[in-house]
This record gives C-alpha cells, structure tokens and sequence, in this order.
C-alpha cells in the first residue's frame, strides 16, 4: 500500500488549455505552491487585445502580489478623477469624485507572461480531446499535432470559445444578448478639443435610447502610462438583432468572423454607420471621439452559465465557464479570483484533489451565477428599458 506522506512528496502537474489571463493566472499561482505547469496555447503568436481597457481590481493586484508580479510592474495604470455622466444634449448629468485605477488586457498579459515565462507556454497547440484515467487519476491532453500530454490536472481556461467545455459540457453554449460593444482606441494627442476636455482624465458615461456608451484613458504601445502616451478607450453598446449582427460580423473581405470583429477589418457600410449613429445619439465628446476612430472594431455580448466547473481531473475557469457582460466589469477579476481560490484549495489539501475540488467549486458557481445576474441586470436596463429594441441605424 502507497505511504500517503511519500505519495504527498510526489511533484504535482497542471495542464492548462488556454494561455491568455485565466491560463497565467492559474498557472503562476500553481507554481507558487510546487506544481509542475505547462501551459499550451492555439494561437502560434502572442495575444493581443490592442490596448483593450480593464478595470483594475482588487484579485488581480492579489495575484500580483502572490507572484511576484509587482517587481516587473513600474506603474499598474492610468488613474482617473471622476465619475462624469452627459445627457444625450452633452449637459452634465452628474460629476461625481471617484479615483479609479485603468489599466489595460495588454499590460497585464505582457506582465504575467513575464511572470511565468516562455519555457513551459507552449504555442500552436490546439487541444481536440480530453481522456481520463480514474484509476491512476490522472487526465490527458491530445492535441491536432498528435501528442499527448498527462498530468494531474486539467484547467480549461480557453475563454468563451472554449474547446474544453465543449468537449466536456456540449451543453453549455454561450447565447447572444441581443448587443454588441462597438469599441476604439485614439492617442490621446489626437483626442479632439472638445473631445479632450470633456472626456480626458475622467470615467464617462452617456445614455441614450438603446445606446449606452463608457470611455476612459488606458496604457498606449508597450504599456506606456506616461503623459501624452496613452490611449483613449472608449465602449458603445447598441442593439442589433441576429441577421445585422451577422453583417456587422462580416468582414470587409467576405469572411464571417462569428462574434468578433478585429481593428482594421469592419465592413466600410458599418463603419459609416458608427459615425453616422454617433452624430444622432451622442454627446459632442463622444461623437467626436467616435468619428476621430480610424478603425472601429466590435464584439458581441453574449451568456454563458454552466452547472458544474469540474468533472473528474477537469475543471473550467474564467471566460470558459461563466461569461458576465462586460457591465460588471469583473471578467478579469473573476478570472484572477477562480486562479486565486484554486491554488488555495489545492495547497490545503495537497494529497486530495479530488476533495480540493469539491471545496473549491461552490464558491465559483455562486460568483460566476451572481455576476451573470447582476450584469444581465445591468444589460438590459441600458439597452432595452425603454422600448422594443430597435435595429442599429
């Protein structure tokens, strides 16, 4: 009969599916308590979300901390000094004091990669099945190249497109909510006046009949928070019913991108519509901050809720579990908290995982069900309360 203290000795190993935020979060926070970690990615170069604004929470400053990820950090991102809502006629709704840190998808993955470190982040690995052992309590990685990979633990942390879960949880599929975020990006030296001086160094909102529309400063290129470096970000939600989000999704070559539209390629008839939109509903510092976007890009909103987050040697985390609509702005921060309390698990019961598992996924279900809920919530009072939704132009 195995020794359980000789057995506890042994070098635990993670596998995990996914190498954007969820996939470094769990895998350097693994390592801190003496697992072997490997983290295999599809994409065959480095993410990037090209300066994409990300609220900055109080989990992922803790996975900072635990990883030693500060050292690398010379400024976390860019502050603001209020909380400023325009009614659609551009008057000042409310203005309001309310310091807040914004920092960027790209900083904070240049800075856990770093972290972590090219040797075990292995890139153009598409995952195509998933097999277990429950004897010897291990799971297997297989993967289009033909190789395989075993190990204690499989983290699916592949986001809301995710393989895993579809081959684990075929029945948990994300739903579109019946939105989309147009989004873009402007240095901030060419912010237009008006523009600039009623939007800079401040968190903005404006409302209007199913348009709701946030901006705020981010890092610029090479996470640069530095005067005169940043970049303007700025999110404008509208409604589009199936057949025009499909348009919308269809690039200005022909090809159907599904629920994402990358920068640089959106059709030019939904290009003119964005700017033509921004001069009907919004205010003068977003309709111009809208219309000085060369490349608008945009995003579906969409649901995803499952029932369990593991199954057997497998669990799902972040994006590739529970999607809540980007109002909550807590995605990166339920990735960052679902790492954290993963790693706490397992370290307490570090010769149980089965029994780390069981304890660790409650508290998940209950964060990733009250976020859907609240960001539902949130979704459609913006876009939907005043009437039926209409479509985008």
């Amino acid at each position: 009969m195995t020794n359980p203290a000789v057995k506890s000795k042994r070098t635990r190993r993670a596998i995990i599916i996914g190498g954007s935020l969820s996939g470094l979060f769990s895998g350097a926070l693994l390592r801190e308590i003496g697992w072997q970690v490997d983290i295999y990615e599809r994409s065959k170069s480095d993410l990037d979300s090209r300066g994409g604004g990300v609220v900055l929470q109080p989990d992922v400053l803790r996975v900072f901390n635990r990883t030693k990820a500060n050292g690398t950090l010379t400024n976390r991102g860019v502050q603001s000094r209020h909380r400023r809502v325009f009614r659609p006629d551009g008057r000042i709704e409310s203005k309001q004091i309310a310091p807040q840190m914004q920092t960027s998808w790209s900083l904070i993955y240049a800075t856990m990669k770093d972290v972590f470190g090219d040797g075990s982040y292995h890139q153009g690995k598409t995952l195509v099945d998933i097999t277990q052992d429950d004897d010897a309590r291990t799971v297997t990685a297989v993967f289009s190249d033909g190789t395989e990979e075993t190990g204690d633990l499989l983290i699916g942390a592949d986001g809301n497109g995710s393989t895993v879960r579809t081959l684990l949880w075929p029945e948990a599929q994300p739903t579109y909510a019946g939105y989309l975020a147009w989004r873009g990006l402007v240095d901030e030296n060419k912010m237009p006046d008006v523009a600039r001086e009623g939007l800079h160094g401040d968190f903005a909102f404006a409302n209007n009949r199913h348009s709701h529309i946030l901006g705020y400063l981010v890092p610029g290129t090479d996470q640069n928070t530095n005067d005169g470096h940043r970049l303007y970000n700025w999110v404008w939600y509208r409604t589009a019913d199936a057949e025009q989000l499909r348009s919308i999704m269809t690039d200005r070559n022909g090809k159907y991108r599904g629920y994402a539209m990358p920068e640089g390629l959106l059709g030019d008839e939904w290009k003119a519509t964005v700017y033509k939109d921004a001069d009907r509903l919004l205010p003068a510092p977003f309709r111009e901050i809208v219309k000085a976007t060369e490349q608008p890009f945009g995003q579906a909103i969409r649901d995803l809720t499952v029932k369990s987050m593991v199954k057997g040697r497998v669990v799902l985390i972040g994006d590739a579990a529970f999607i809540p609509r980007p109002h909550t702005a807590a995605s990166t921060s339920k990735a960052a908290s679902n790492a954290l309390d993963l790693a706490d698990a397992l370290k307490s019961k570090p010769d149980n995982i089965d029994a780390a598992l069981a304890d660790w996924q409650p508290a998940q279900l209950d964060l990733g069900n009250m976020l859907y809920s609240q960001g539902t919530r949130a979704g459609d009072y913006l876009l939907f309360k005043t009437a039926p939704a209409s479509k985008v132009g």
